[in-house]
Formats: structure tokens, C-alpha cells, sequence
């Protein structure tokens, strides 16, 4: 079957990768379903799309930020009169079904609307100065060359939350995209191309981790570098670019509780459990893994949620009827179940799911059932380590001090979700619970792009993306004008 090549995009013009090499990407739904060939790329072709964003520097940061912003405007709009065909896209190269991957699109789309009008407000501060005759205020400048590794996830929406801050506040940028899902990244660069993007702005190099993201790491003239991905890959990143004396922005892992009180609406609760635990397959980052459940209504949630976790109709995400895709590869349906092997082995019981699914029309895929392990224990290691699968944890409380404690007892703190009609607890639990995002009666998943996203301990190192990422990707600049026609000694003792 024939099946389009694609190339790394350097300097404006699309180049092979230097040592010729490619990957095949394919259709986690359907293995005969090839997406396309990749390049598989080295530290060559990392230097070379290096040298082509600093050599763009040069002009790109002069451009005015209203007009970079323009850009931006005309690549929504591309991005909206092509929604339909990317989301396919999407769909053929991650799994997700079709509305989640329409969603994907949106949320780049979103981006784009919202960082435009950043354009107009990279505000910075004026201030009295201490000395007469004398002008004292700050400026917000871009770094340089920005390094913005993503994931496979959401390989639009997640590109788009990098790229287009960094672009606005005047970077120039090399992307490596995730090794399952690079189309997506190309088709969101497709579109800033096509709306006017200088060369080199944006350069494109495709290939792994190891090679290609760690070369971007260690670049020296890669002054920044933004990271999706997991904790122990995130840990290797801050270390290596720790050494060029890089700043690191940081988003990985997750293990994210939902908890249901006896008051809850509990039909409310049902619904967010079951588009938090199985939306995208499980594979997101603020995906439910855990549900705290008080006793007085955890046999009725559980009794419905297995219930209705299995009717879901699992397959592939271009059929319009299909409720929860295929896992991406075969390491992930590996991941998920040895996962319910160790939590079997350490007393769970195993209320749906637990398995791969085989054969059929599953047989060409990479495919797992929906997956509810109940009789979970906070100290067993399914309730504390990220899964990023199908495969959710029922644990049981009494009190809600103790489902506070509970959810804020692991190594993660991404997103949190509270079920309950009492308004004394739920402001509580924003103030208590250990997270970047908490929501009250709503999943786990659903962040908005003009809000701050990221978490706290083994999830993130301090930086947010939404509306907290043109201050990663910008640095201050103090500025003071002396108009005093004469010398005026700041930190000198001057009092008389």
C-alpha cells in the first residue's frame, strides 16, 4: 500500500533527514494503516534546524508583536476551515474517536484566537524611580531558540500551547514532535506556514527521544526548553539541560483522584467518572485513575459505574458510533496490563475489563477493555503510580478529611475533582487538595486555554502553560532613563 514521506522541516525548506532514515507511523486502530514515513533524525539534523531558528531570530524578534499575532489569526482560521480533515487525521494516527480529536483541533484553534491577542498585551511595569529626574520601568523580551518537546496525547492541542506563546513573545522554535503522532504536529505548522510564517520561525525535526530530544537538550544555542511527557523522562530533561544552564518548563505525570461524598449528585458523579476514567482511552494526563468513594454510596456507584463502563463500545475512533478508541501502541496495552497484574497480585478485585482485546475486528489493533479494579487500598501501587490507560481504582473513605488525605498521599498533583452539594467543603478541597486544577462537580479532564495549567511535585516544576506561558517563554529586562544631565548614584547612601 502506497503511503506519503515526510520530511523535517529546517530553514523554510523540507529536508530528509541526513542520515536518510524513517519511521513508519501507523494506525494504532488498524496496523495496516500506514499514516505516512517519518524521519527518523540525529543530532545533525537537530543542529541544522538550530542554526536556521537563530539565524530567524535575528528578524523575528523585531517583527512588532501585533503583527507576529497576525500570524497567529490566519492560522485559526486555516485551522478551522480544515478541523474536519486534521481530526480525521488525528484519529488515523493516535486512536482517539472522532469528537475528542475534533476537540483536539479546537483547542489549537482556541490557542490561536486567545495567544493573538496576547500580542497586544505583553505588558510590563513602569515605577517610581528612587532619584530625581529619572525614568525606572520593565520589559519583557524573548529568550532566543526555544527547544518544545511533545507527546503523542494530544498532538495538536499540546504543540499549539508551546508554539504559539513562544512565537508571539518573539522565539524562533524547534519542535520534536511524539514518535506515534508527528502528522498532527506537521498539519498545526502546516497551517502556520500557509498563514504567512517566515522561514525558520518554526522548524520541524522528527525522530525519538534519546536522539532527538536529547540533542535538542544539550544544544547551547537552545536557551529554553519546554517538555510534555512523563516524570522519569521529565527528571532526565531538567538534569541535562541543567548543565547549558537551560530554563525548563515541565508538565508530565499524573494520578488523579476523583472523590464522590454522600451528598454528591450522584448521576452527575456517574457521568464525570466515566468521561474522566475512559475519555481518550485513559491516556491523558488529568485522566481519572483513582475514584474516592464514602461509604454511604460506593456500592450503588460502583454496582452503576461497571455497569455502564461495560457498555462501552470500544473500536476504532473514525467509526462515529465508537465511545473509547485503541490504546497508541503495544507498550501501552503492555503497561496496562501488568498494571492490573500487580494489583490483582497485591488483593484488588477485578469488577471490568482487565484484559486486552484480541481478535475480530480488534485483531489489528491495540486495543483494551475498560478496566475497574475495586477493594483498592491507598498504599497498594495501582492507586499511586501512573498507568495512562483504561484501567481505574475504586477506593473507599469515611470521612471527607480523609479523602483529602487520601488523594494528596501520592507522588503526583495534577488535577482533582470533587463530587458534593456542600459549598463549605468544596471551597475546602480548593484550598486542601495538593493539584494544579481542582475541579467541583466536574471530571477530572476538561482544562480550558486561558487558565494555568500544570500540577505540583513529581507533575511539574513550577511553570503553566495556558495563560502562564508567555511568562516562560519571556524574560525582564530592567530599563532606567537618567534625564538629569548628570551623575546619579543609585545604592549610595544619598540621604542627608
Amino acid at each position: 500500500m502506497a503511503y506519503p514521506t515526510f520530511h523535517n522541516l529546517i530553514g523554510g525548506e523540507w529536508l530528509p533527514a541526513v542520515g536518510g532514515k524513517t519511521m513508519l507511523n501507523v494506525n494504532p486502530a488498524d496496523h495496516s494503516d500506514v499514516v505516512g514515513a517519518f524521519p527518523s533524525s540525529h543530532g545533525d539534523d537537530v543542529a541544522k534546524a538550530v542554526a536556521a531558528a537563530k539565524k530567524a531570530f535575528e528578524s523575528w524578534r523585531l517583527v512588532p508583536a501585533p503583527k507576529r499575532a497576525e500570524i497567529l489569526v490566519r492560522a485559526g482560521s486555516l485551522l478551522k476551515e480544515r478541523k474536519e480533515e486534521y481530526a480525521r487525521q488525528m484519529t488515523r494516527e493516535m486512536g482517539k474517536v472522532l469528537a475528542e480529536t475534533r476537540g483536539d483541533v479546537q483547542e489549537a484553534i482556541d490557542e490561536a484566537f486567545y495567544v493573538a491577542g496576547e500580542g497586544r498585551r505583553l505588558f510590563g511595569q513602569t515605577t517610581p524611580s528612587e532619584l530625581q529626574n529619572k525614568f525606572a520601568m520593565s520589559v519583557r523580551m524573548p529568550v532566543g531558540v526555544v527547544g518544545l518537546i511533545t507527546p503523542w496525547n494530544f498532538p495538536m492541542a499540546i504543540p499549539s500551547w508551546k508554539l504559539f506563546p513562544a512565537m508571539v513573545a518573539g522565539n524562533t522554535c524547534v519542535i520534536k514532535p511524539a514518535t506515534d503522532t508527528p502528522h498532527s504536529t506537521y498539519n498545526l505548522v502546516e497551517a502556520l506556514v500557509d498563514a504567512g510564517l517566515p522561514a525558520g520561525v518554526v522548524n520541524i525535526v522528527s525522530g525519538t527521544g534519546p536522539i532527538v530530544g536529547s540533542a535538542l537538550v544539550e544544544h547551547p544555542d537552545v536557551r529554553a526548553i519546554s517538555f510534555t511527557g512523563s516524570s522519569a523522562v521529565g527528571s532526565q530533561v531538567a538534569q541535562r539541560a541543567a548543565a547549558t544552564f537551560k530554563p525548563v518548563s515541565l508538565e508530565m505525570g499524573g494520578k488523579n483522584a476523583q472523590i464522590v461524598l454522600d451528598d454528591a449528585n450522584l448521576e452527575l458523579a456517574l457521568e464525570g467518572a466515566l468521561w474522566g476514567s475512559f475519555g481518550t482511552t485513559g491516556q491523558r494526563c488529568t485522566a481519572t485513575s483513582r475514584i474516592l468513594l464514602q461509604k454511604g454510596i460506593a456500592e450503588a456507584f460502583k454496582t452503576e459505574f461497571v455497569a455502564r463502563a461495560k457498555k462501552l463500545k470500544v473500536g476504532n475512533g473514525l467509526d462515529e458510533s465508537i465511545e473509547v478508541g485503541p490504546q497508541v501502541n503495544a507498550n501501552q496495552i503492555e503497561t496496562s496490563t501488568r498494571y492490573v497484574e500487580i494489583a490483582l497480585a497485591e488483593g484488588a478485585k477485578l469488577l471490568a475489563g482487565g484484559h486486552a482485546l484480541t481478535g475480530g475486528s480488534y485483531a489489528s489493533g491495540t486495543f483494551f477493555e475498560p478496566t475497574i479494579l475495586g477493594g483498592v487500598t491507598p498504599t497498594m501501587r495501582i492507586a499511586r503510580e501512573e498507568v495512562f490507560g483504561p484501567v481505574v481504582s475504586l477506593i473507599e473513605f469515611d470521612t471527607f478529611e480523609q479523602a483529602v488525605e487520601i488523594a494528596n498521599s501520592i507522588d503526583y498533583g495534577l488535577s482533582t475533582a470533587l463530587y458534593t452539594k456542600d459549598v463549605n467543603r468544596a471551597f475546602t478541597a480548593i484550598r486542601d487538595l495538593e493539584a494544579g486544577i481542582t475541579y467541583i462537580n466536574a471530571p477530572t479532564i476538561g482544562a480550558e486555554v486561558h487558565l494555568p495549567f500544570g500540577g505540583v511535585k513529581h507533575t511539574g516544576n513550577g511553570h503553566r502553560e495556558g495563560n502562564g506561558a508567555i511568562d516562560f517563554f519571556t524574560t525582564w529586562k530592567a530599563v532606567y532613563v537618567d534625564y538629569s544631565d548628570k551623575l546619579q548614584r543609585a545604592q549610595i547612601d544619598n540621604a542627608e
